[in-house]
C-alpha cells in the first residue's frame, strides 16, 4: 500500500513539473510573456546630459522634473518598458524598445513641455478647452497633508496667475478645472471654492500620486537644457540575433550540464535534471508575474543561477555519499546529507543574494536588469535543492529506483 501510494505521489510529482514547464515555455515562447530589452528587442538608446552655466549646478529636483516630463512624453509612443533613469549627478539615460527612429525620439525628449491650466467653453455647441494660464504661473507645486493626514497637492501662482485663476473660480464654482501637460490631463479637479494665488488639489490621493502630480506640475518646462551625448539604435534583427545566440549558448550549456550530472551521479544525476527543469519553470514564472524585463545581462543572471542550482546539487550528493560510505542505508544518508548541506547552500546563496540586492540598490538599467534575474536564480535554485530534489530523492528510494551503490554514481 505504501509503495503503491509512493509510486503515485512519484507520478504526480512528475506530471507536476513537466506540465508547467511546458506550459511557461509555450506561453513565453508563443504569446511573448516576457518583456524583451533593448539589447534584445532593438529600439533606441539615448543619453542625455544636462547642460548649464560655469558655476551651475544641477539639483536633484530638476533632474527628477526633467526625467517626469520625459517618462510623460515617451509613454506617448506606446512603447513597452521604457527605461528613463537618472545616472550620476547630470545625466538621463533613455532606453525605448521596439522604435527604431532616432530623430523622433530626439525630438520628443528635447521639445519643451507646455504647462495648461484650461476650462471647458463652448462656441455654437461645440465643445472646445480654453487656456486660463500656462506653466509659467505656477511657481510652486508641493505636497501637503490635512488634518486628517490626507496628502493634497497645494500650488501658488504669480500675482498674474492668481489674479486670473480668482476670477474664473468665483464664476465657475461646481466646475472643472482641466490641468494639461503637453496636451494630456494631468489632474481635472472640481472648483469647490474661489481661489487665487494658493490653491489646493485634492481628492483620494496615495502619498505616491500626490507626489507625482505635484512633480509633474513643477515640470511645465524643462527645467534644465539637456544634450545627447550618445544615440544608438539597435535594429530589431540585431537583437533577435542576439537573443537567439543567447539562448543557444544557454541550452547548449544546461545540456552539458545535464549530462555531466547523469554520467558522474547516474540516478541521482537524473533527479537532479529533473529538479533543474522545475528550476528554469520557476525562474520563468517568476519574470512573467514580476513583469519584469529580461535583458542580455538577465539572460547571464539566469545562467548563473543554473550552475550555482547544480552547485546545490553537487554538495548534496557529496554529502549523501560520504554518509553512504561511513555506512548509513541509503534513505537515512540521504535525510543526514540535505541536513548538513542545507548550511552550506544557505550561506552561498544568501551571501549572493546580499551581492545581487547591492547591485540592484546602487546600480541602474542592464545592472538592474541583471541583480533581478540573479535573484530570482538563486531563490529558485533553492528551492529546487532543497525541496524538490529531496521529495524526488525520497519517492525514488521508496519506490526502488535505486538499486545499488552504483545507481547512484557511487563506485
Amino acid at each position: 500500500m505504501q509503495s503503491s501510494k509512493s509510486r503515485i505521489a512519484l507520478a504526480l510529482l512528475l506530471v507536476l513539473i513537466f506540465g508547467a514547464a511546458a506550459y511557461i515555455y509555450y506561453d513565453v515562447s508563443q504569446n511573448n510573456a516576457l518583456s524583451l530589452g533593448l539589447d534584445l528587442e532593438g529600439g533606441v538608446y539615448v543619453l542625455l546630459e544636462a547642460e548649464t552655466q560655469a558655476g551651475e549646478e544641477v539639483t536633484r529636483d530638476a533632474l527628477e522634473r526633467a526625467r517626469a516630463i520625459i517618462q510623460n512624453r515617451v509613454d506617448e509612443l506606446g512603447t513597452r518598458e521604457p527605461e528613463i533613469t537618472i545616472e550620476g549627478n547630470d545625466r538621463i539615460r533613455v532606453a525605448i524598445p521596439g522604435v527604431q527612429d532616432q530623430e523622433q525620439v530626439l525630438d520628443l525628449v528635447g521639445q519643451t513641455a507646455l504647462l495648461e491650466f484650461m476650462a471647458a467653453r463652448e462656441i455654437d455647441g461645440e465643445p472646445y478647452l480654453e487656456t486660463l494660464i500656462t506653466g509659467d504661473a505656477l511657481e510652486e507645486a508641493n505636497v501637503r497633508f490635512d488634518e486628517r493626514n490626507r496628502a493634497y497637492v497645494a500650488i501658488t501662482l504669480n500675482d498674474e496667475g492668481g489674479q486670473i485663476m480668482q476670477e474664473f473660480s468665483s464664476n465657475n464654482v461646481g466646475e472643472i478645472l482641466y490641468i494639461m501637460l503637453d496636451g494630456n490631463p494631468i489632474s481635472t479637479p472640481i472648483i469647490e471654492e474661489p481661489v487665487g494665488k494658493n490653491a489646493a488639489i485634492s481628492g483620494n490621493f496615495s502619498d505616491q500620486d500626490a507626489a507625482e502630480l505635484a512633480l509633474l506640475l513643477r515640470s511645465g518646462a524643462l527645467p534644465v537644457p539637456l544634450v545627447a551625448r550618445e544615440t544608438r539604435a539597435i535594429g530589431p534583427r540585431l537583437g533577435q540575433d542576439s537573443l537567439s545566440k543567447s539562448l543557444v549558448a544557454g541550452m547548449i550549456g544546461a545540456a552539458l550540464i545535464l549530462v555531466f550530472m547523469i554520467i558522474f551521479y547516474k540516478g541521482f544525476g537524473m533527479a537532479a535534471s529533473i529538479a533543474l527543469v522545475a528550476y528554469m519553470t520557476i525562474v520563468l514564472f517568476g519574470l512573467k508575474i514580476t513583469d519584469s524585463t529580461l535583458t542580455l545581462p538577465g539572460i547571464a543572471g539566469l545562467i548563473l543561477g543554473l550552475g550555482m542550482a547544480v552547485d546545490a546539487n553537487i554538495i548534496i550528493f557529496e554529502r549523501i555519499k560520504e554518509e553512504i560510505n561511513n555506512g548509513r542505508a541509503l534513505r537515512i544518508a540521504i535525510e543526514t546529507g540535505f541536513n548538513r548541506a542545507i548550511v552550506t547552500i544557505l550561506d552561498a546563496n544568501i551571501t549572493t543574494l546580499i551581492a545581487a540586492g547591492v547591485l540592484y540598490w546602487f546600480g541602474t538599467g542592464t545592472i538592474r536588469g541583471f541583480a533581478v534575474t540573479l535573484t530570482m536564480s538563486i531563490v529558485g535554485s533553492m528551492i529546487t535543492a532543497v525541496i524538490i530534489t529531496r521529495w524526488m530523492l525520497r519517492l525514488m528510494v521508496d519506490n526502488k529506483v535505486f538499486k545499488t551503490t552504483k545507481s547512484i554514481g557511487r563506485a
